[in-house]
């Protein structure tokens, strides 16, 4: 499901692109559960965006090949991320490790769910995000910096 605009700047600058998956791997199944944090983007009906930091352990659950769940925790209860999925369901996920230098983005449907057994899952939750999968693909892993975890 590739946009014009993207096809366009490829031909103009005469890029291969990149290769677009449609499911989650066992590695990167894998990948996604050991992430700590990701950055979510949505946007309104009319196009209006808002990209918000998910964090937590555990932060992702996969449930197959092409679902995944995350969890909503009471925060400043302003809801921008949240309340653009229940105007337009797309959602884009870009999960990255600055230890390994790598990222992953996907693309997908989203839906909130009040499911009691989901949300069991992530404790303190008051609700958890379902995600159903469109596209998955690596990205290119250069200026992403070299960031050490600290521990106390």
């Amino acid at each position: 499901m590739e946009a014009s605009g993207e096809q366009f700047l490829r031909s103009k600058f005469q890029t291969n692109g990149i290769r677009i998956g449609h499911k989650l791997s066992d590695l990167l199944r894998r990948y996604v559960e050991s992430m700590e944090f990701f950055f979510l983007a949505t946007a309104d009906r009319a196009g209006n965006c808002d990209c918000s930091f998910r964090g937590g352990v555990p932060c992702v659950k996969v449930l197959d090949d092409t679902t995944l769940i995350f969890p909503d925790y009471p925060g400043n209860g302003a809801f921008q991320s949240l309340g653009n999925i229940v105007e337009n369901p797309h959602v884009g996920m870009l999960f990255i490790d600055f230890t390994h230098q790598q990222r992953l983005r996907i693309n997908g449907q989203a839906e909130l769910l009040d499911d009691p057994e989901l949300c069991a899952l992530f404790p303190g939750s008051i609700q958890v995000v379902k995600v159903v999968v469109e596209e998955v693909y690596r990205n290119c892993s250069a200026r992403i910096p070299k960031l050490v975890k600290q521990y106390n």
